[in-house]
């Protein structure tokens, strides 16, 4: 029954999904040249770090003003926040390392080898530990956030994308050339389990539902992926827009956010852990396909340019940002 009804909320969805309850409150024009790639939030100091080619933004997320740049990086992507340590990890992805910041001054402190397109990267607090997932290494490199030192290169068995950490010393990553979910045991350093997204094909963004144990799998197919991490299943998958490449879930209010390349927001809804339904999409400028979240102010900041030519769906935002048109869109619940 669980699967016939998954089923039918799928086929359902797109028949009544209506305008979401959400809308842009503040544009931030930060300009500046240079692409763009993961926006992560910091809600302990209220501001997002973006990537951007060969630096890193810091912008204090309830003005637009911009803190400092994390400068020096060669193929900026992602970046990690180990508060305990008082220490930001970037990816460089051109030259095969992590740098490590003073989250306070945005100063290089050291850099740490990685391995080849080193890509997102995030930070599991019980291990104390960063993990970037290098997508063409098809590994992760793991890190001691306080000492910053490398603990280890984990292989994955395919190429990782994006992936969360579970609070319970379980990290998760997407694998988009194998369409499956890897489960990383943190303690350890190396892989505990994995399963296929199938029907979701080339998963890429992750968000998570901790206290349900629901991962949240957006995928280059079209859909988004709901896996049950402690059955290690998927249990459902959803429509979304195209050319997705970041996600988000709101603990406080069940909804999950999908940002897609072809100028939408998908906003899909926890019903309970086993049932979701599509609440909506939102239009978003063409190409606007990362977003970052602040589950404390329920701030969703989504990234946005003028291109040289226009940002096609699928893959979406690959030609060249026209100079100083960068800006982030701020969006919250109406």
């Amino acid at each position: 029954m669980r699967v016939t009804l998954g089923l039918l909320l799928v086929l359902a969805a797109p028949l009544v999904a209506q305008a979401p309850p959400y809308h842009v409150t503040h544009t931030f024009a930060l300009g500046g040249d240079g692409a763009w790639d993961y926006i992560v939030a910091e809600p302990a100091r209220h501001r997002i770090f973006i990537g951007r080619t060969n630096r890193v933004m810091v912008v204090d997320e309830n003005d637009g003003t911009l803190l400092g740049e994390v400068m020096g990086i060669n193929g900026a992507h992602g970046t990690a926040i180990a508060a305990s340590s008082g220490h930001g990890f970037a990816t460089s992805g051109n030259d095969q390392s992590i740098v490590m910041f003073d989250l306070q001054t945005f100063k290089e402190l050291a850099r740490i080898p990685a391995a080849e397109d080193a890509d997102a990267i995030l930070y599991d607090t019980p291990s104390n530990r960063v993990f970037s997932l290098n997508g063409d290494a098809h590994s992760s490199t793991v890190v001691d956030a306080a000492a910053g030192k490398l603990v280890t290169n984990i292989p994955l068995g395919g190429k990782p994308e994006y992936g969360v950490s579970a609070g319970d010393g379980k990290v998760y990553a997407n694998l988009t050339d194998t369409s499956e979910v890897v489960e990383i045991d943190a303690k350890t350093a190396s892989v505990s389990r994995r399963w296929p997204t199938a029907p979701c094909a080339q998963p890429v963004s992750m968000a998570i539902d901790a206290a349900h144990h629901r991962l949240f799998s957006g995928c280059r197919s079209g859909v988004l992926a709901v896996s049950d991490t402690q059955a290690g299943k998927t249990i459902t998958t959803l429509p979304i827009g195209m050319g997705v490449d970041g996600a988000g879930f709101d603990p406080a209010s069940g909804d999950i956010f999908a940002s897609n390349a072809d100028g939408t927001l998908t906003v899909l809804h926890e019903d309970t852990p086993d049932r979701y339904r599509v609440v909506g999409n939102l239009a978003t400028p063409q190409g606007s396909r990362n977003l970052g979240f602040d589950p404390v102010t329920r701030r969703l900041f989504v990234a946005a340019a003028t291109f040289a030519a226009p940002a096609a769906g699928g893959r979406g935002g690959r030609a060249a940002v026209l100079p100083d048109t960068f800006k982030i869109l701020v969006i919250e619940h109406q």
